[in-house]
């Protein structure tokens, strides 16, 4: 009987996850026939917005001099850099202050790494200038939380229609931030999440995140076209100020700011106002550099994902004409039917590998081996900014993937088992301390492809 039980579960899950895909893909499909007619299209030309990029901070000496060149290189004209210093305790804020005096580029470089022996290295004309952006400020803060220091930025110092926020060891495309003006076209956008891919930096865990940012942001395109999105990453996205403010900021009881105001917005409504996934606002970001942070970011994630799900758990199932169906029906119940399906999964596969073992057929893994792999490239070869070399190295390492997400998904098991183990913390009974620890950054340069 149990032995049954279990066959019928594990059907059943296949099921789900073969009807979850096979929608991704469609989905995914269908939104970049729809992406590659707006880029015959065009930018429109209209009244330039001004867009606040405020970059919190927090000990980011290693990456915020490429974060701000970035922004600086820019193609938009119209729009403002505000930095908040979040209490660092090293370079970050002596960095900015000498961008904001010189300017940036190569010889500002050498100006931070070394000791000139005259301030005539620094040579104005060879610099990326910031001249076109109407200022770039820096706000210090007492260390708070990246949420609180969003909050004074946006309370206090932002002074654009639109508001990017954009984390300080990330980078953007030269064309990012008129790409994400585009999408406000439409006046039901009120928030544009970016296209966020992790740097390669040769390593089995930056490998993992790599591949773990492609397939999970190919699936946004699915949950845009049905206009079922309802999270938002910190890295680039967009939003109208307006907005945000009329919506009280972002909160910051839970320990993903970032997703509680996607959320909170999304409960006030999707039909009339909505968010998008812009694949074309194309970022860059560094993975954690080590197992022992990835955890730590994962737990993160979990409990933040866990906490916003009960904080607006009114929405889940909810038939109020405010909300899509596609979100309240579809979405959010997946969102917590896939930790479920995490949590079953050890003892799925043990259960699998077993009767392969005693039946001496190895059919159902060599089929999930298959269509997974088949998955993994059908991602890679449709994407917009992979070069061509890029898509072969990658499809050289598909094949492997699918045994090395087994790392990654014991990662998030763990994760989630912490997180049960905290109850008291996931309903918010017990407030997470608002300061947060950088991880270690490995700096350098990132390249698009």
């Amino acid at each position: 009987m149990l032995n049954l039980i279990v066959v019928y579960l594990i059907i059943i899950i296949g099921l789900i996850n073969t009807i979850h895909y096979g929608l991704y893909i469609v989905g995914a499909n269908l939104y970049d026939i729809g992406s590659f007619f707006r880029r015959r299209r065009g930018v429109r030309p209209g009244r330039k917005l001004l867009v606040s990029v405020v970059i919190p901070a927090y000990n980011e000496e290693k990456t915020i001099l490429r974060t701000l060149e970035s922004v600086a290189r820019s193609d938009y004209a119209n729009f403002e850099i505000i930095v908040v210093d979040d209490g660092s305790k090293d370079k970050t804020a002596p960095i900015v202050q000498k961008v904001i005096r010189y300017g940036i580029g190569q010889q500002m470089h050498v100006y931070l790494s070394r000791r000139p022996r005259s301030k005539e290295l620094i040579k104005h004309e060879e610099l990326v200038s910031l001249n076109r952006a109407q200022s770039i400020r820096l706000v210090k803060q007492k260390n708070a939380g990246k949420g609180a220091a969003l909050n004074n930025a946006i309370a206090n110092h932002v002074r654009g229609s639109l508001m990017m926020c954009l984390d300080a060891d990330s980078t953007i495309r030269p064309d990012a931030i008129r790409n994400a003006v585009e999408y406000f076209r439409d006046k039901r956008v009120i928030g544009v999440a970016a296209n966020v891919q992790v740097v390669e930096q040769k390593t089995l865990i930056s490998l993992l995140q790599k591949f773990e940012h492609m397939i999970g942001y190919r699936s946004k395109k699915f949950y845009t076209l049905t206009n079922s999105e309802f999270i938002i990453g910190g890295v680039a996205s967009t939003y109208r100020t307006a907005i945000i403010k009329k919506y009280g900021l972002y909160d910051t009881d839970t320990m993903t700011e970032d997703i509680g105001l996607s959320m909170k917005l999304m409960s006030n409504g999707n039909r009339s106002q909505r968010i998008v996934y812009a694949d074309n606002v194309v970022a860059m970001t560094e993975g954690v550099q080590t197992y022992r942070a990835l955890f730590k970011q994962r737990y993160r994630w979990k409990m933040g994902m866990l906490q916003n799900l009960l904080k607006h758990a009114r929405m889940i199932g909810s038939n109020d004409p405010i909300y899509g169906r596609m979100l309240t029906i579809y979405r959010l119940p997946m969102a917590i039917l896939s930790e479920v399906i995490l949590l079953l999964e050890p003892f799925i596969l043990i259960y699998i590998l077993y009767l392969s073992f005693v039946h001496d057929s190895f059919s159902w893994v060599l089929g999930a081996y298959a269509t997974i792999t088949l998955y993994i490239l059908w991602t890679i070869w449709p994407d917009e900014y992979l070069t061509r070399s890029g898509k072969l190295r990658l499809s050289i390492y598909a094949p492997l993937m699918y045994f090395l997400f087994y790392i990654m998904n014991a990662v998030q098991v763990m994760s989630m088992i912490r997180c049960l183990w905290n109850p008291q913390l996931v309903m918010r009974k017990v407030l997470a301390k608002g300061t947060w620890v950088s991880p270690e950054r490995a700096g350098g340069q990132m390249n698009y492809s």
